[in-house]
C-alpha cells in the first residue's frame, strides 16, 4: 500500500464533472487498498475575472488535508467553459498548471502546493489531451508525474483526427520524459467517436464494450465506464449514468484482468499493482504492462526511446521518483536499516537538496505525527540525468515508538518540496527477546495465562490440542511487562499454550 497524493480526473468535449467524474472519484475512497479512512475532495472550476476564465476551487467532500490520515486529495477538474470550440487544451492546461504550483491556491493546504504530492492524471477524450499537456507543462517546470491515464484520448484536429465542424487544434496525446507510468485505454468500435493508441504507454485496446451507455457515442463513453469498473468492483456498479452488470463483468475484461480486479486503477499507487510486470493482459502479441514504464532512464524496465522529450526543464522543483525500503521490514529499536531512492533535480551538480526520511503513523506528511530518522544531502542532477542513492537510517527509542509505521521521504531544494511514501511498511519492536509464559488453573474452567515480555513487543498467544495445530487466541502490543489473559476450557479437553513474538503483519 502506498499513498498516492493527488488524483485529478477530468472530462472531454462539452462535458462536465457532474456525473461520471464525481462518481469515479467517490468510489476511489472505498477501494479496498485505500490508505486510511479520511481524504479531501475538491472541484477546480473556471470563473470569469476581467473577461478571462481563471481557476477557482471548492471542497466537495472529506476534510481539509492537514486533518486527514491519508493526505489523499481528489480533484474533479471542471473545464466546461473551455471544453468547446473556443479554447484548445493548450490553453486549458496553461491556465491550470500555475495554480497547481502555487502554495496559496488552496488555502486549506496551509502553505503546501498540490504539486508537492505524487500526481495521477486521468482524462477522457479531449481530457486525455488535456492530461498529456498538463504533464508536459508540469515537466517543463521540473515536476514529475507519477501516473498518467488516458481514456480513449481524442485531441481535436490533431494526431490524425479531423473533427469538422470543430476548428480548434488540441495538444497531442504524448508520453513525456517526466512521466513515470502511463496507461492508455482506447477503442475503435465506434466509427464516429473513438480514441487512439499512445506511444510510451501500456496500451490496452478495448474491443468488447456492448451494454453500458446508450447512443451514438456509447462505446466512447464506455471506456471511462470500463475504468470505473476497475475502481468500483461491485456487481452491479454504476457511475450515476450507466450501469455495469454481471454481463459486462464477464465480457469487457480478459481472463487475466479478473472482471476488472487486475486492470485499470489497479496500477495506480493506491491500487499497488506491479507496473514492471512483463505480463500481457490481452494475450500473446499484445502490450506488456511495463511498456508504460519510463525507460528513458534505467528505472527497472530497461532502456528504450519510449518517452517524448520536453522542450525544457527549468528545474524549479526537485523530485523523488521511486522510493523503497531496501532492508528488512521488521526491526528492533537501536537497529539500522536502509532505503533506496531515485530522484531528479534539474539543477547543476553544485546545487544541493536535502532528502529527509520520516516514520509516520499514517499516510499524511502534513499532520504532525511524523518523526525524522535521517537526513542527507544530494546534488543537482541536471535535466539529462537521474540521481540514485541508498540511505541508511537508525531507529531508537528517542525517535521511534514500537508499532507498524509507514515510511516517507521528502526532498527539498530551492525552497520547494515533494513527498513520496514507500510501498512497504516498517514494523518496529522494542526488542526481539522471547517472552515467557506462566499458566495457572483458576476456579471453574478458567485458565490464567501470564505473558512476560518487554513493553513495545507484539505478542501472539496461541493454543493447540496436539502441539501441532496451533491457533491464535489473541495478539497484543505490550504496554507493560505483564499481559494476563484468561481462557475457558471445557471439561477434560487437553489444551497446550505458547506465547511468541508476532513477526508477521
Amino acid at each position: 500500500m502506498r499513498a498516492a497524493g493527488l488524483t485529478l480526473i477530468t472530462h472531454g468535449l462539452n462535458g462536465n464533472v457532474d456525473d461520471w467524474v464525481i462518481a469515479m472519484a467517490d468510489r476511489m475512497t472505498d477501494y479496498s487498498r485505500f490508505p486510511g479512512r479520511s481524504f479531501a475532495c475538491y472541484e477546480i472550476y473556471f470563473t470569469l475575472s476581467n473577461s478571462i476564465y481563471v481557476p477557482a476551487w471548492r471542497r466537495l467532500g472529506g476534510d481539509a488535508p492537514p486533518s486527514t490520515d491519508s493526505a489523499e486529495i481528489f480533484v474533479k477538474l471542471d473545464w466546461r467553459q473551455l471544453a468547446n470550440n473556443n479554447y484548445s487544451t493548450y490553453e486549458g492546461a496553461a491556465a491550470i498548471v500555475p495554480r497547481r504550483l502555487q502554495t496559496n491556491f488552496i488555502q486549506e493546504l496551509n502553505g503546501h502546493a498540490l504539486a508537492e504530492l505524487p500526481i495521477h492524471l486521468i482524462g477522457h477524450s479531449r481530457g486525455g489531451s488535456l492530461a498529456c499537456q498538463l504533464s508536459r507543462l508540469l515537466g517543463t517546470n521540473g515536476v514529475w508525474v507519477d501516473h498518467l491515464t488516458t481514456l480513449d484520448p481524442h485531441p481535436l484536429n490533431n494526431d490524425g483526427f479531423f473533427d469538422f465542424p470543430y476548428t480548434v487544434v488540441d495538444a497531442p496525446a504524448r508520453t513525456y520524459e517526466s512521466v513515470l507510468f502511463h496507461d492508455n485505454y482506447y477503442q475503435g468500435v465506434n466509427v464516429l467517436f473513438f480514441g487512439e493508441s499512445v506511444g510510451g504507454a501500456y496500451v490496452r485496446e478495448l474491443t468488447s464494450l456492448d451494454g453500458g451507455y446508450d447512443g451514438i457515442a456509447a462505446a466512447h463513453s464506455n471506456v471511462h465506464l470500463w475504468y470505473h469498473g476497475t475502481v468500483d468492483l461491485r456487481v452491479p456498479a454504476d457511475d450515476t449514468v450507466a450501469t455495469l452488470t454481471s454481463t459486462q463483468r464477464q465480457t469487457w475484461w480478459t481472463r487475466y484482468e479478473g472482471r476488472g480486479l487486475i486492470a485499470g486503477f489497479y496500477y495506480s499507487l493506491i491500487g499497488g499493482g506491479n507496473r514492471l510486470s512483463v505480463d500481457q493482459p490481452d494475450g500473446p502479441g499484445t502490450a506488456r504492462i511495463r511498456d508504460g514504464y519510463n525507460q528513458k532512464w534505467e528505472l527497472g524496465a530497461g532502456r528504450s526511446t519510449n518517452r517524448a522529450a520536453l522542450p525544457v526543464n527549468n528545474g524549479d522543483w526537485p523530485n523523488l521518483i521511486t522510493f523503497n525500503l531496501a532492508g528488512t521490514n521488521l526491526m528492533a529499536q537501536s537497529q539500522s536499516n536502509a532505503v533506496a531512492l531515485s530522484y531528479q533535480w534539474a539543477k547543476p551538480p553544485t546545487s544541493n537538496a536535502a532528502v529527509s526520511l520520516y516514520l509516520d503513523d499514517d499516510f499524511n506528511p502534513f499532520n504532525g505525527n511524523e518523526r525524522l530518522v535521517q537526513q542527507v544531502t544530494v546534488s543537482g542532477t541536471t535535466s539529462n540525468n537521474l540521481g540514485f542513492a541508498t540511505v541508511e537510517f537508525n531507529v531508537a527509542a528517542t525517535n521511534t515508538t514500537p508499532g507498524v509505521h509507514s515510511l516517507y521521504a521528502q526532498i527539498r531544494g530551492g525552497g520547494r518540496s515533494r513527498y513520496l511514501y514507500a510501498p512497504e511498511r516498517l514494523t518496529v519492536f522494542s526488542s526481539f527477546q522471547p517472552p515467557s509464559l506462566a499458566i495457572s488453573r483458576e476456579p471453574g474452567s478458567q485458565v490464567r495465562l501470564d505473558i512476560s515480555g518487554l513493553p513495545g513487543q507484539r505478542i501472539v498467544l496461541q493454543s493447540a490440542g496436539d502441539l501441532h495445530a496451533w491457533q491464535p487466541l489473541a495478539t497484543n502490543w505490550l504496554a507493560t511487562n505483564l499481559w494476563s489473559y484468561r481462557d475457558t476450557t471445557e471439561g477434560s479437553i487437553r489444551r497446550f499454550y505458547r506465547a511468541a513474538l508476532q513477526l508477521g503483519q
